[in-house]
C-alpha cells in the first residue's frame, strides 16, 4: 500500500526491466558527469579542454534546444494552442526582452544581472532533482516521496544556490562576493538538509537500493558547490548531469509510444533539433563581451534558456492532466496512467515537476 492509502499496482516484468534501465542510466550519467567535470576541470583562468567542452555543450545548449523538439509533436502543439500565454507569448517575450536588455546594458552591469538569472537556473536544477527522485519512486511503484523527503531535496538545492551567489567566482562572474556569513550559513543549511533527507530515506523499508541511490544523488546534487573552488568542478558537473538526465528522459519519450511518425523519425528529429539548435545557442553564449549586435545575440541566448525554464515548468508538471498523460502514453513504466476521476494526493506532489 502507498503512504496515502492507495494501492500500488505492481509493474509487469518488461516494465520492471525498463524501470531498472532508466534508474541505472540516470545514476550512471549523473555520477559520470560529476566525475568527468572534476577530472577534466582546468584552472579557473584557463578554458576547458576539448572533452569537457563537448560535455558542457551537450549538457547545456543541446539539452535546452531539445525542448524545441517537443513542439514537433501534435499533442504538445495542441496543448500549447490551448495555453498560448505559457507556451508562446511568455517565451517570445523573454527572448525579446533579454536580447534588448543585453544590447543596451554594459558587460560590467550585465554581470550583476546574471546573478538572478543563475539563481533561476539552479532553482530549475533543484526542481528537476525533486522530479528525478519522485520518478524513481513512481517507476518502481513505491510510495510517493514524503513531505520531509521533498523538503530536504529542495532545501539542499536552495542552500547550493545561496553558496553560488555568495561566491560569484564559481559562476565566472566578475562581481563582488556576497556577505561573509552567507557561504558558511548555506553550508550549514545544506548539511542539515542532507542529514534530514538521509534520515527520512532510511525510515523507508524495503524500497530498494536503486531508488535510494537516485534519491541520494538528487539530495546531494549541489555538493560540488561546497567541495570545489574551480568553477568547472563546482558547477560544470551539475550542468552536465542536469542536461544528460533531461536528454535521457526526452529521448525515451521520443522512442516510446505508437503515435506517428515512426520511432526512427522521432529520434532523428530530436537529434537534429537538439544539435543544430544547441550549436546556435552555444555560439551566441560566447558573445557577452562583443559589440551591441553580439550582445543582442547573447541576450537572445539568455532569453531562450529562460523560455526553456518556463516551457518545461508547464510540460513536466505531473499534477496537471496533460503532462502525466503525455509521459504515461510514451513511457508507461515510468509514470502509470491515473484514472480520469483520480485525484493526485497531497503526498504525491513530489512528482509535480521536472524543471
Amino acid at each position: 500500500m502507498a503512504a496515502d492509502g492507495a494501492a500500488v499496482v505492481p509493474a509487469a516484468p518488461r516494465q520492471c526491466a525498463a524501470s531498472r534501465f532508466w534508474l541505472a542510466a540516470t545514476l550512471l550519467l549523473t555520477l559520470a558527469a560529476f566525475a568527468a567535470a572534476v577530472a577534466l576541470a582546468p584552472p579557473a583562468s584557463a578554458p576547458p579542454a576539448r572533452g569537457l567542452a563537448w560535455l558542457l555543450f551537450t549538457g547545456s545548449p543541446v539539452h535546452v534546444a531539445a525542448t524545441g523538439w517537443l513542439y514537433t509533436l501534435p499533442d504538445v502543439r495542441g496543448h500549447a494552442r490551448r495555453h498560448p500565454g505559457r507556451f508562446a507569448v511568455l517565451p517570445a517575450a523573454l527572448i525579446l526582452a533579454a536580447a534588448a536588455a543585453a544590447a543596451v546594458i554594459s558587460p560590467a552591469a550585465m554581470a550583476w544581472c546574471l546573478l538572478p538569472y543563475y539563481a533561476w537556473q539552479f532553482c530549475h536544477f533543484a526542481k528537476q532533482n525533486l522530479g528525478m527522485a519522485a520518478l524513481a519512486a513512481s517507476s518502481r511503484r513505491l510510495a510517493p516521496l514524503r513531505p520531509a523527503e521533498r523538503r530536504a531535496v529542495i532545501a539542499a538545492g536552495y542552500a547550493g544556490i545561496a553558496a553560488l551567489i555568495a561566491r560569484p567566482s564559481l559562476l565566472q562572474l566578475r562581481v563582488g562576493p556576497g556577505p561573509g556569513w552567507m557561504y558558511p550559513a548555506a553550508a550549514a543549511v545544506f548539511a542539515g538538509a542532507v542529514g534530514t533527507g538521509v534520515v527520512a530515506m532510511v525510515r523507508r523499508r524495503g524500497d530498494g537500493v536503486p531508488f535510494k541511490m537516485v534519491y541520494l544523488s538528487s539530495l546531494c546534487f549541489f555538493a560540488p558547490a561546497f567541495a570545489f573552488r574551480s568553477p568547472y568542478a563546482a558547477v560544470g558537473g551539475m550542468t552536465i548531469a542536469h542536461g544528460l538526465q533531461y536528454l535521457l528522459l526526452v529521448g525515451l519519450a521520443a522512442a516510446g509510444g505508437g503515435q506517428p511518425p515512426g520511432r526512427a523519425v522521432r529520434l532523428a528529429a530530436l537529434a537534429n533539433v537538439a544539435l543544430i539548435g544547441g550549436a546556435v545557442l552555444s555560439a551566441a553564449s560566447h558573445l557577452h563581451g562583443a559589440g551591441p549586435a553580439g550582445r543582442l545575440a547573447f541576450g537572445g541566448y539568455l532569453g531562450a534558456v529562460m523560455a526553456h525554464f518556463v516551457i518545461d515548468a508547464g510540460l513536466w508538471r505531473l499534477r496537471d492532466p496533460f503532462p502525466r498523460a503525455f509521459l504515461a502514453s510514451r513511457v508507461p513504466w515510468l509514470v502509470p496512467a491515473r484514472p480520469p476521476a483520480a485525484v493526485i494526493p497531497a503526498a504525491d506532489r513530489s512528482a509535480a515537476e521536472l524543471r
